[in-house]
Formats: C-alpha cells, structure tokens, sequence
C-alpha cells in the first residue's frame, strides 16, 4: 500500500459507494478487518449457502486485501470504504460432499454475483481448461456492466496453458509484481494477461482458522488489489462505465514497451489508480467501447446495468497488437528462467513502479479439467493451488 501511495489517495477517493462480488471460498465477516464491511443482506439468493463462512481463509484475505479496515492489526484494503458482497463457490479444498453439493459451483457463483448490485467481481481463480457455463458465465457478467478481473495463475513464465477465466475477452487478466514493478517468478506470462498489480509480499490469513497471517505472493492477490483500484476510480467518478474505469488503468499504467506490443508478462503495465485520481482531466474515452478490443460493448456499464443474455464464448485475440495502450517507450524484457529452488520472488521482466516512477505463495482457485481441450466441469471441479508460503 506504500508503494501505491495509499494515504494519498484515500485524500481523493476511499472507494465509497462501490459494491465487489468476491468469487471465493466465502467470506468470514467477524474477522476486526471486516465488520460492517461485508454485505451479508445482498448475498444472492442462487449462491447464499455459505457464503460467510469461508472454508479456507483465501477468501477472506482477498475481501480485506480490497475492503478491510485494518482494525485489530487486520489487513487495510486498498479500498477501505467499499463494501464486499460475498459469493461461496464450490472448489475442491471443500471435501465435504454434502457441503459441496450445496455450495454453488464457480460459473453459478459468477452468474449470482452479476445479478447482484456489485459493479466489481473479483475472480482470484482459474485454470487451464476452458468450460461453456464458465465461459457464458463471464459473458453474462460482462453484459451486467460488470468489471470482471480474473487471476493470471501461479505456474511461472514456462507454462504454456492459457487461463480462464482470465482469458476470456470480457475478464481482465492480472498478473503479478513487486513494489518495483518486476513481475513475480511466479506470474504465469501469455496474451491473455491486460494488466499487473502488486502481489509479492502480501500478508494472507494462514488457513481457515483465522489465527494468524502468513507471508504471501500470487495472482490471487494482485487480482484484489487491481479490485480494489477500480472501486476507488468507480468511486470518484461513478458515471463512468466499467469501459471507462478500464481505459484509464490501462492509460495510466506504468510500462516501458510501445502501446501497440503489450507484456506477456504484464500486459499494459503496472496498474497505478493514483494517477488516474489525480489528473481531474483524464479523459476515460467512449463509454460503450471495450478497450482491450476496440469493440463496441452490447450493454454499457451504467450505474443502472440493463439485463443481457450470454452469447457465444470467445477468447482473447491472440495478437497482442489488438490491444490499445498508453505509449511509455522503452522494450521488454524477458524474465530470467530461475531453478525450481530459486529463493528469487521475482523474475526481470519490469514495468514502472507502483508508486508511480519510471507476483500464491497465498492460493490461487484453479480450475481443475481433464486432458480435453475443453472440459465442462461442475461443482467440485475446482482446487485452491497453494505455492510455496515464506513461512
């Protein structure tokens, strides 16, 4: 929160008035952090069972990494005056079986959470396999007006697998990076990643007893923090749509690669809210154009979001030159390949700073699907992956 100059713009904007759906394991709303934080009356009815009462502690961590007070040495979110509106969705760290087939399953969850008054949903989850109900899922939050911000993965540079559902044209892909804008070891690197946001170092509940934190670092985190970033820019300009709240992360990120050759390793750049609150000017550009496509959007995300239907399913293009970015300059370097006992968090690959100048050691929800290239997958089908914890 240093490095993004937190205090600084909580002076402009504390995310006030902004709902996020957190996609999860639940959501334990008694921890100091959450009190009146959480929406325990709007949890929706298609995924209600459960939903504050987290069965991991992953869950819990990524609502106060975007809402949390930080009372009690709890963690202070970076949108501290938001609210999270909690979604329990089956993954497999759930084991009991009657529990499971009571809790929603992941695209049930996603598709609660779009009807829900939240504008944010944040999906610290995915995996390799694409699913048609995931994937219409997505679609059908997008078509709410909802901003959709998936987790990149935790596999490293070398995996080849694309994730969803940060894949998905209508999900933002987050990877992860340090303070200095290095992306993580960790960060899984590939076309589908839009944007990175800090996730090395991050403090997560250990598990789901809730009795102390453990050191951290994941997509999964830097998929809250680019939550709650949004939240705060909705937040002070709440006529935008999420179109416009997207373009001016994008705009505004910090990168050293031309704005037609976005990262595979951190999209357009480091993500750097601060900027974008700062400058009373800024120009969010057309309110019914996705910028990652330059596609006009069937529903614009008003603060009144009208009913849509799912479409047809479609991935990310691959040629990162169909995504639009501020130009920085500079070239991008590729990450180092490190051992598999390398103690390095993060590889070399770097964009601007957090701060503004020019990477689940916590868990990342995976998807779980068999060698198929397309696996349909139901409640249960999906693993909280735990990397190396620092502690």
């Amino acid at each position: 929160m240093n490095a993004m100059q937190a205090e600084k713009m909580w002076q402009s904007s504390t995310g006030k008035g902004i709902k996020v759906a957190v996609v999860d394991t639940g959501v334990n709303p008694n921890t100091p952090s959450l009190r009146g934080k959480v929406l325990t009356g709007e949890v929706p009815r298609a995924a209600s069972y459960g939903a504050v009462k987290d069965y991991d502690g992953h869950g819990t961590t990524m609502a106060e990494l975007i809402a949390g007070s930080g009372a009690g040495d709890g963690l202070r979110g970076l949108a501290p005056d938001s609210r999270i509106i909690p979604v329990r969705v089956a993954l497999e760290q759930l084991t009991d079986k009657a529990e499971t087939k009571k809790t929603a399953s992941v695209p049930e969850g996603i598709e609660a959470a779009a009807d829900s008054d939240a504008r944010i949903i944040s999906l610290s989850l995915g995996g390799e396999f694409t699913d048609p109900e995931l994937e219409d899922s997505i679609k059908y939050a997008a078509s709410k007006g909802k901003l959709i911000f998936a987790a990149a993965g935790n596999d490293g540079p070398d995996t080849e697998f694309r994730a969803y559902p940060a894949a998905y044209l209508e999900a933002i892909g987050v990877g992860a990076a340090d303070k200095t804008g290095t992306v993580g070891k960790f960060s899984q690197k590939g076309d589908f990643i839009d944007l990175a946001s800090p996730g090395v170092n991050v403090p997560a509940w250990c598990d789901e007893t809730f009795t102390r934190y453990c050191p951290s670092r994941g997509t999964s985190q830097a998929t809250a923090i680019a939550s709650a970033s949004a939240a705060l820019i909705w937040s002070a300009h709440p006529d935008w749509t999420a179109n416009q709240v997207l373009r001016t992360l994008i705009d505004t990120a910090g990168r050293q690669w031309p704005k037609d050759a976005p990262s595979d390793y951190l999209g357009y750049g480091l993500i750097r809210p601060r900027l974008v609150l700062e400058d009373k000017n800024i120009d969010p550009g057309p309110a019914d154009v996705n910028p990652l496509t330059n596609e006009k959007t069937p529903v614009a995300g008003t603060k009144e979001p009208s009913e849509g239907t799912s479409s047809a399913p479609e991935d990310k293009p691959s040629a990162p030159g169909d995504k639009p970015s501020a130009d920085n300059g500079g070239s991008t370097e590729q990450p180092a390949k490190g051992s598999e006992d390398s103690k390095d968090d993060e590889a070399t690959a770097t964009g601007a700073s957090a701060d503004g100048s020019s990477g689940d050691s916590g868990n990342l929800g995976l998807i779980l699907g068999s060698a198929a290239a397309v696996a349909v997958v139901g409640a249960g089908a999906f693993v909280l992956v735990r990397k190396r914890r620092n502690a």
